[in-house]
């Protein structure tokens, strides 16, 4: 014999963890199996829903049917013919006549209705199999893991294939309140997590558990949408880009793809703490690529411009150009030197300020060959020193142009950055609002067939004591209906406000916020 207030958290622990609870017993479904499962009617003792001290029993209770897993009772050596009253029925109305309620209202009849009532009210989705025994030789049965199936029982084998077939096509994913799923490394999360509370003395408590889970899950979403961010960057991009809008358009790409895996991957992140997390994260990789561009554009724009202008360069080294009529062959060869380094392919967004660099490196050396050209009047060479700094003044605004474009692009990006992360967030609050929703028309049909069954079966108080619980689901479903759209609105606002503040100084500000707040209002209300 086991301890029984072991076997009771076991029990427990199973319903908290399965998708699918199998519940295994032997010959029939009687009154003995049943009361062997007065497990069942200890779960409102060893499982709460919420963390709020006023919540009940019947409160937490009331809301178990929305994570609990779907219930399947096996019966093995079954030795009965499954008929009711002369008519042959299936084995689920064999579990559902079995969990039919005692008329009665002494203690014993009261005691062997509980386990029946409980598994009817936390569990709406039941499956029953029944299975004949494998083999009647006794020998065979000491040996029957190590027996081939061709000395199995027939129908047993059958019963088994059915059983099999049914577990793997309607098992889902383990899923928790509000249309959470979990598998792997978050299961084993919640087993630590319920064990620390039962371990400690306490009850473990679904709300606590999703907490927990939450910021471990929430974590490790951050990471990998930053991962896949990053990865993606460095096999879409091909340093240095054409354009500064080139590798925006690619960060746009990415982006998308990072939060929408954030999203997929992230729940309860109420505060918008971990998306906060990742927009700083992707901020902070999209400048490692930025600043990894225009180095590489800058070391190969002066790479090559190195090499066109070594001609140049020798010949000023030589005093080629100090000559009569030197200021002529020197500008013919400087020309020369910005065509050809014009003609150069991929040199990248530090292509026109690696140029004006160059140029105004050359400035000094052009005035000194033009004042020791014999050939030129003064007057010539007045016309030339101001055709020089008009020239000059205006590469000088070609170049503040382009950094003012890329101050530009890169507020469009961040307003676009901002609303993707905005569009995706309304897109999963309102899956989320939906699953909800479905979630709770889920449970409201549970009652009230649960009520009717009890109506039917002559139960008319019990049936009545489903009045407040029917109700109150009505409430929030209208809720739900009615208030979702102002809700999303609001935390949409809170969202928005979060997000901008975690952007870089130059892009907090107002105008950008309000903006993007009125589109998203806007667009909450038209889905409306």
């Amino acid at each position: 014999m086991g301890d029984p207030k072991n076997d009771s958290w076991i029990f427990a622990l199973a319903v908290l963890l399965s998708s699918v609870f199998v519940y295994n017993s032997t010959n029939t479904i009687n009154h003995q199996a049943l009361e062997q499962l007065h497990y069942v009617t200890e779960l409102t003792k060893l499982i709460r829903t919420t963390s709020s001290a006023i919540s009940g029993e019947a409160e937490d209770s009331a809301k178990f049917v929305s994570f609990f897993p779907d219930f399947v009772w096996t019966v093995r050596d079954f030795m009965l013919e499954l008929e009711l009253d002369g008519y042959p029925i299936t084995e689920d109305e064999y579990l559902e006549n079995a969990l039919k309620l005692i008329p009665g209202w002494n203690p014993n009849i009261q005691n062997s209705n509980m386990p029946r009532e409980c598994i009817r009210k936390f569990f709406p989705k039941r499956k029953c199999f029944v299975f004949d025994r494998p083999t009647n030789n006794r020998q065979q049965l000491l040996h029957i893991e190590e027996l081939p199936d061709d000395q199995l029982d027939r129908n047993f084998l059958e019963q088994s294939k059915n059983f099999c077939s049914y577990i793997f096509d309607h098992a889902k994913t383990k899923t928790l309140s509000d249309g959470i799923t979990v598998t792997g490394g978050g299961l084993a999360a919640l087993v630590e997590t319920y064990l620390e509370a039962i371990n400690s003395g306490e009850v473990p408590c679904l709300e606590n558990a999703v907490v927990t889970l939450a910021q471990r899950e929430n974590a490790a979403a951050v990471q990998k949408a930053a991962d896949l961010y990053s990865d993606r960057m460095a096999r879409l991009l091909s340093l240095p880009t054409d354009t500064f809008l080139e590798l925006l358009e690619v960060h746009a790409a990415c982006e998308k793809e990072a939060i929408a895996v954030f999203m997929e991957r992230s729940f309860k992140d109420d505060k918008q703490e971990f998306q906060k997390k990742l927009v700083v994260l992707i901020e902070k990789i999209k400048e490692d690529f930025l600043l990894k561009n225009e180095d590489t554009s800058l070391k190969y724009c002066q790479a090559e411009l190195k090499k066109l202008s070594e001609p140049l360069m020798t010949s000023i080294s030589r005093g080629t150009f100090f000559v009569p009529g030197g200021h002529g062959l020197y500008l013919n060869a400087k020309n020369k030197v910005e065509e050809d380094y014009k003609l150069v392919p991929k040199k990248g967004v530090k292509a026109t300020e690696v140029l004006q660099s160059f140029l105004r490196s050359q400035e000094e050396t052009e005035v000194a060959i033009l004042q020791a050209d014999k050939a030129l009047t003064d007057g010539d060479k007045a016309i030339a020193v101001e055709c020089a700094k008009t020239q000059a003044a205006e590469r000088e605004q070609v170049l503040l142009r382009e950094k003012q474009k890329e101050e530009d692009q890169k507020m469009e990006a961040q307003q676009r950055s901002l609303q993707e992360n905005i569009d995706q967030l309304k897109e999963k609050m309102d899956k989320e609002r939906e699953s909800h929703l479905r979630q709770q028309e889920t449970m409201l049909e549970h009652k009230l067939k649960m009520q009717e069954e009890l109506l039917t079966e002559g139960f008319k108080k019990e049936a009545e004591e489903l009045n407040k619980e029917i109700d109150e689901l009505k409430e929030s479903i209208e809720v739900t209906k009615s208030g979702g759209s102002l809700n999303v609105s609001r935390i949409l606002d809170v969202a928005s406000i979060a997000l901008v503040a975690v952007l870089p100084g130059p892009y907090k500000v107002v105008g950008m916020g309000v903006k993007l707040l009125n589109d998203a209002f806007k667009k909450t209300d038209n889905s409306v």
